[in-house]
């Protein structure tokens, strides 16, 4: 391992880049294959990150976000004249947030495509399906946002969002910290190694900080649309607090069923996963008000930085508004841009060396971007510190 560190700054300038380049950006959000890149000439040589996540289904939203902002980084990075001269190319499939075949397949139609590096996967699901082949095959992967301390057993893979042990602890020493409850009720999909991942990690915390635990009730995916035997177990149990470790779309059944159930009085806390609630097709916002939740990035932040990221992404994507997957994903095309200028990465060079390379120079790169500083340990875990929201008012407001 080199010995020096590299610093990223995302200066008034580089962020300047995003809003100058941010129309080039594809928005075809519903399309598997998202191939090429604008400012690359034909015939040019190029160095090929494949991607992945849902485009499709349930987490929608959290692969369309993702697909988004690689693309707006790719075109800004390649604007700014590539990595070591060299410009980048996106191709993109949709996984379906599957944990199986679907997962695969995807990875395997990248391979096809000439993947060079994986930018990816989006859910821990799909990424486990892929980590193995990925580490086989020689390629270098570095995901947003599967959080599953299993997705980086391998030395080739990376992640840049918190893992799930550190946002279950997080969540409860917030809750204990702040004194905001202290008989805690959960639900939590068993199925689910995210979910799964983050409850479990809470519960260890919660007791070692005095927290009780007056009700934990499980669900899997095949069973997640009538919460009410859950939600009357904990409204018995006397719970100050619901603790909900979960994706978006199952917490907004969860908060509409628990309005219904007379629970109002009874406070919420989500994790990163909840990032995406206020965006729920037919979901009554009014529902989310109050609700507490951990993520890395807000839309509605009022620093420079973020605000004109929203702004770039919102003229490249139709006035969308980009979520704390996104705003991940922006940050990693950043980090392997440091990376592999440490690394002296060009689109010649084997999968094998790339992977080597770009391994060896995680180590000596530090990241000043949209989600915090990040820098990474030998084991691809990414140390910044997460930040607490609460939505009033349909907008997020960071709570200290």
């Amino acid at each position: 391992m080199k010995n020096f560190k590299r610093v990223l700054a995302m200066t008034t300038a580089a962020v300047m880049a995003v809003t100058s380049f941010a129309g080039c950006s594809s928005n075809n959000a519903n399309s598997g294959n998202v191939g090429g890149s604008t400012n690359v000439a034909e015939g040019e040589k190029t160095i090929v990150i494949g991607g992945s996540g849902p485009l499709t289904g349930d987490a929608a939203q959290y692969g369309v976000g993702v697909k988004n902002a690689i693309q707006l980084a790719v075109d800004e990075v390649n604007a700014a004249g590539g990595v070591n001269g060299n410009k980048l190319k996106l191709v993109f499939e949709d996984d379906e947030a599957d944990s199986g075949d679907k997962a695969v397949n995807a990875y395997n139609t990248l391979k096809d495509q000439g993947m060079q590096i994986l930018l990816g996967t989006v859910t821990t699901g799909s990424c486990l399906a892929v980590v193995d082949k990925s580490k086989q095959d020689n390629i270098f992967q570095f995901t947003p946002s599967a959080s599953a301390q299993d997705v980086i057993a391998n030395d080739n893979c990376f992640q840049i969002c918190f893992t799930d042990p550190n946002q279950g602890k997080a969540s409860a020493d917030y809750i204990a910290d702040n004194k905001v409850a202290t008989k805690i009720g959960v639900i939590y999909d068993s199925s689910d190694a995210y979910s799964s991942g983050i409850y479990n990690a809470f519960k260890t915390e919660a007791a070692a900080k005095g927290l009780e635990l007056v009700s934990e009730q499980s669900f899997t995916k095949d069973s997640k649309t009538d919460f009410s035997v859950q939600l009357k177990k904990i409204k018995d149990s006397g719970a100050e607090l619901l603790f909900l470790p979960n994706y978006y779309s199952d917490n907004a059944l969860i908060l509409q069923q628990a309005h219904d159930a007379g629970m109002d009085d009874v406070k919420k806390f989500g994790v990163d996963g909840m990032d995406g609630i206020l965006g729920v097709e037919n979901f009554d916002t009014s529902l989310a008000e109050g609700v507490m939740l951990l993520t890395p990035f807000s839309a509605t932040s009022t620093d420079e930085k973020s605000q004109k990221f929203v702004k770039a992404y919102g003229d490249a994507n139709n006035g969308e508004t980009p979520n704390q997957f996104a705003a991940d994903t922006y940050d990693v095309i950043y980090a392997m841009q440091l990376a592999a200028d440490d690394a002296k990465i060009t689109p010649d060079m084997s999968n094998e060396d790339i992977s080597a390379a770009m391994t060896a120079s995680m180590a000596n790169i530090e990241l000043d971007g949209l989600t915090g500083k990040a820098k990474w340990t030998e084991d691809g875990e990414c140390d910044k510190e997460p930040k607490a929201f609460e939505i009033k008012d349909g907008a997020y407001v960071e709570m200290k």
